[in-house]
């Protein structure tokens, strides 16, 4: 008979999904930024420019850390299958 997952495997779905989706919206962030547009003399993005909202530190592109997020997803939906193999 199958029992219903723990919350603990719960949190770690969640967690995962939550890292993954993060990770996945930086990454495509990251590659689909392009400079602003310029009508005339009206500057589109109003002076925005991809680098005046940083995510994270200078040290690490966005295009890195989306990776590492979608690499931290991972690993917690494989713990979080062990745990459950491990639990039932």
């Amino acid at each position: 008979m199958n029992r219903p997952l723990s919350r603990c495997v719960s949190v770690l779905y969640a967690i995962s999904a939550t890292c993954a989706a993060i990770g996945v919206l930086l990454l495509v962030r990251g590659q689909i930024s392009a400079p602003p547009r310029v009508y005339g003399s009206f500057l589109a993005a109003d002076g925005y420019t991809p680098s005046a909202w940083r995510v994270w530190s200078p040290a690490v592109p966005e295009e890195h850390l989306g990776l590492y997020l979608i690499a931290a997803g991972l690993v917690l939906v494989v713990a979080a299958g062990l745990f459950s193999i491990r639990r039932g």
